[in-house]
């Protein structure tokens, strides 16, 4: 494949990706004073109570300690909380609270709603899943390579072999 595809591809996808977060933050910031950040927390946790600041982490390919400041500015602000975690006495489960819930039901909309817009609006439904499908396979194998190198850098290098 042509160098230059590759490089108009990553430019188009990182740009994309820019404008679509920018487009969607905007909105929430303007009708409900809510980061981006915070709303992709609110919801994962609406979605999936019950998480530990590991799992959200996880999630959404974050630190565990950028993910305790949001979740620390969103306990802060009364929209969740933490309690002990009954299977891990080192960790706690953070969960909405009705505050919380109330807030991303209303945001959940708005979101949506930008998404129509931004996407649905633009592409037909069938290039949609073709669209996240690629971009599924394409994550799937960036987090297959780098598996591999976390793997092939915890090897024991082998006498007699210069590594350089």
């Amino acid at each position: 494949m042509a160098d230059a595809d590759l490089k108009l591809l990553y430019r188009e996808l990182v740009s994309m990706e820019i404008e679509l977060w920018d487009g969607i933050e905007g909105r929430l910031r303007a009708e409900y004073d809510l980061p981006l950040t915070s709303f992709e927390v609110l919801h994962l946790l609406q979605h999936r109570p019950g998480r530990r600041i590991q799992d959200i982490a996880e999630e959404f390919s974050i630190t565990v300690g950028g993910t305790s400041k949001v979740v620390d500015r969103l306990e802060s602000a009364g929209l969740c909380e933490r309690r002990a975690n009954p299977n891990d006495r080192r960790s706690s489960i953070v969960e909405l609270t009705p505050e919380g819930r109330k807030l991303v039901d209303g945001a959940l909309k708005v979101f949506e709603e930008e998404l129509e817009l931004r996407i649905g609006s633009v592409i037909p439904e069938q290039s949609v899943r073709e669209m996240t499908a690629l971009l599924s396979t394409l994550r799937a194998a960036g987090h297959t390579l780098d598996a591999e190198r976390k793997a092939a850098a915890q090897l024991p290098k082998r006498p007699g072999r210069r590594t350089s």
